[in-house]
């Protein structure tokens, strides 16, 4: 490993630990430990691992008592060598532990992965030539031995580390199945365990991984296996290069004398673009890419795959393509970028739904079942051309699908994805689209990604800002997707911000018409116009968000009724051609939240039997008093107005009116909420008087009075169907 140690040494690297050796071990030895430090840090940091600052000073101690096979031991904060150890035994012993005390400071997630430590160990130590050098072991048996071994550290297990070491060279840095390890080291990473397959870089047991994402979202619905290690991916990014290409692409003439153009029949003597991506046509994309160099890099959808984890941008078209697997990407990473194309490329995506009729998924027997789908496929095989590991990435209408299993071509398991596609749809990850912070008003509003942000439009993506930036920015060309995390939008009033786990959009609303009745305040007229801020995120998310906002404490059966409610609501939206907005106007939002139970079984029932908006309060019969002053009431009723009155859900008032000839008294009905909400009256009120300069209204209860009556259905002690029955008199359906 001197290529190692060598490629390690230019890089600049924090102080290292401070080191005290025993007296019965030679002095140098603590030079020796800072100077080996430094350059291990260094190789970790040239692949990708930052390691934090302050390590703890570790003590460097003889020791009698080492098995026969040990020239040392580690915990974290001492190492134990032989003290007859001298040279170069000694140092690659002190390297050896000193490869675990650096991993134990600055990769905690792996700290108990055995295979993991040691092979990083046997790896950065300069020993691993000295394993090699023994007769010729077969790659089976290593991994037999391996897998077989009660310890890993006698010499039978070292010779297996360092024949699996060997396998996929190294290029003087960290075998790639250590460096790839180092990507999952950061805190709160999900550590699964290494293994013997994938220290070769076979991908064997790492390679079989499940994500489901939702598309609305983004919520991660399901992961299972590896999928946050990454891999070789074949051709299940050749997707991603045709969308993030400028310009016409081109219809080629197929070279048939190489193999890579054994793709079909060509009817007119060329193939285009669409049929190359559905047949996976790998000569199509290596001669355009040499025409088109600049799409080697895939355009500008390139940096946004390289936050969601590729290694590396590829340098040629075989690794773009996926012919060479010098490049790697987690299953999870992929998911993410299917998600992002589906938004910024849908006729990308359209194209896709031709695969299980015209593609790599064609002709077999559940191909019918995976009509609709966008689909693609990809293969990594080994130099004898077996399957290594196979790709199925899959969008819907509402999820985005990534399925990885080792040793099988897609094809194989196709049906198995359209099982799990079945298994995961659901009503309750359909869209939601609501208006948001239409009160506010975009150009007030900044929105920071907690994940990784993206503006999409039909340019292509860019990266948002890392920190808080406007949103009328990131939607001015198009949608906000924040990949991996939720939004948080914060604004004047409001430092902390809000979450949101979705999708952002601008839609202008129309202009309010004008209408007859008391004169609206400005707050309700903005209100009732709606926001051209357009937000999207699954049903699920959003009847958890306005159950938060309109009632965080309800619980048990009411708080099923509400959700059944609020889910009919979200598709029957009071704004005419524009989706239901957030605030009282329809029903209050304040940003995405977890669902609980009550939720989740609302939203496995039918729809209500209900063709209109269903109205809810918070009602109850708690007496209220309020005062306004006479010139709030005015604004609301005109200057004229006389013997304010309530009765069944109305207000009634004399007005003064003038024909042009005479003047005089008018009686006036509107609904009450034309009085209440603008007042900010708690429910509509019983009674109205004046007293002096000031209006003082009595009532009971909280919200309009009308439908769903949430404090009563609280103390009801009936079931969700008896509480809706009850408020709205629904019978059938139910």
């Amino acid at each position: 490993m001197i290529a190692v140690w060598a490629a390690a040494a230019g890089l600049l690297v924090a102080a290292p630990p401070t080191f005290r050796v025993d007296a019965r071990l030679p002095a140098s030895l603590e030079q020796e430990a800072a100077r080996a430090w430094s350059q291990l840090e260094a190789l970790t940091v040239s692949s990708g691992l930052s390691v934090p600052a302050s390590p703890r000073p570790v003590a460097i101690r003889a020791a009698d008592g080492l098995g026969p096979a040990q020239a040392g031991a580690s915990r974290p904060g001492m190492i134990l060598l032989r003290p007859e150890a001298r040279g170069e035994a000694a140092q690659v012993a002190l390297r050896h532990e000193l490869a675990h005390q650096l991993l134990w400071h600055a990769c905690p997630a792996g700290a108990e992965d055995r295979l993991f430590q040691e092979a990083f160990a046997l790896a950065t130590s300069g020993e691993l030539t000295a394993w090699e050098e023994e007769p010729y072991l077969s790659l089976g048996r290593a991994r037999s031995w391996l897998e077989r071994a009660p310890t890993l550290d006698g010499p039978r297990a070292r010779r297996a580390l360092a024949r699996l070491l060997s396998e996929v060279p190294s290029a003087g840095g960290l075998p790639p199945s250590l460096a790839r390890r180092l990507t999952l080291c950061e805190a709160g990473t999900r550590w699964p365990a290494m293994t013997p397959g994938e220290l070769a870089g076979v991908a064997d047991e790492m390679g079989d991984a499940l994500v489901v994402l939702s598309r609305h979202s983004g919520r991660v619905l399901a992961e299972e296996g590896a999928s946050r290690v990454a891999m070789a991916f074949g051709s299940v990014l050749k997707p991603l290069l045709l969308a993030g290409a400028h310009g016409p692409l081109p219809r080629l003439v197929p070279d048939r004398s190489r193999v890579e153009w054994t793709c079909g029949p060509t009817p007119g003597g060329k193939l285009d673009a669409e049929t190359a991506l559905l047949r996976s046509c790998n000569g199509w994309f290596l001669d355009w890419m040499q025409a088109e160099p600049e799409a080697i890099g895939f355009g500008t959808f390139g940096a946004a795959l390289r936050a969601l984890g590729l290694s590396a941008l590829p340098r040629d078209a075989s690794e773009a393509i996926g012919l060479r697997s010098a490049l790697t990407i987690t299953p999870l990473g992929v998911a993410h970028a299917y998600r992002l194309m589906a938004e910024a490329r849908p006729d990308v995506t359209a194209v896709l739904r031709r695969n299980p009729a015209e593609g790599t998924l064609s002709g077999l027997e559940v191909s019918p079942e995976l009509a609709g789908i966008a689909a693609k496929t990809g293969t990594v095989r080994d130099v004898g051309g077996r399957p290594v590991l196979g790709w199925i990435a899959a969008v819907d209408r509402d999820l985005v699908l990534v399925r990885v299993r080792a040793g099988k071509a897609p094809r194989t398991f196709a049906p198995e994805v359209v099982r799990l596609l079945e298994r995961f749809r659901a009503p309750a990850e359909g869209e939601a689209k609501v208006q948001v912070l239409g009160l506010v008003g975009i150009e007030r509003v900044e929105a920071r990604c907690e994940g990784i942000g993206v503006s999409v439009s039909a340019a292509g993506v860019a990266l948002a800002p890392v920190d808080f930036a406007p949103m009328a920015a990131l939607v001015r060309a198009g949608k906000a997707i924040c990949a991996g995390g939720d939004w948080r939008l914060r604004f004047p009033g409001l430092p902390a911000g809000r979450r949101y786990a979705g999708i952002f959009e601008r839609s202008d609303p129309p202009p309010l018409p004008a209408t007859l009745g008391p004169p609206v305040p400005e707050r309700a007229r903005r209100a009732r116009r709606g926001s051209e801020l357009i937000f999207r995120t699954s049903r699920m998310l959003y009847v958890a968000g306005v159950l938060q906002a309109e009632d965080s404490g309800i619980r048990g059966p009411a708080r099923v009724a509400l959700a059944r409610v609020v889910d009919h609501n979200a598709s029957h939206s009071r704004h005419p051609g524009r989706p239901v907005c957030d605030t009282t106007h329809c029903q209050a939002f304040l940003g995405t939240a977890e669902p609980r139970s009550e939720e989740r079984s609302a939203l496995r029932l039918g729809p209500l039997p209900a063709r209109d908006w269903l109205p809810f309060s918070q009602g109850g019969e708690e007496p209220w008093t309020e005062s306004r002053s006479a010139a709030e009431v005015e604004a609301v009723l005109g200057a004229e107005a006389v013997g304010l009155r309530f009765t069944q859900g109305h207000a009634h008032y004399r007005a003064r009116v003038s024909d042009g000839e005479a003047i005089y008294d008018e009686e006036q009905e509107v609904p009450c909420e034309l009085v209440r909400n603008p007042l900010k009256l708690p429910s509509c009120p019983e009674r109205a008087w004046k007293e002096g300069g000031r209006v003082i209204f009595t009532g009971r209860g909280r919200g309009h009075g009308e439908g769903l009556n949430l404090e009563k259905a609280k103390r009801s002690g009936k079931d969700a169907r008896e509480i809706l029955r009850g408020a709205y008199g629904f019978v059938e359906g139910f």
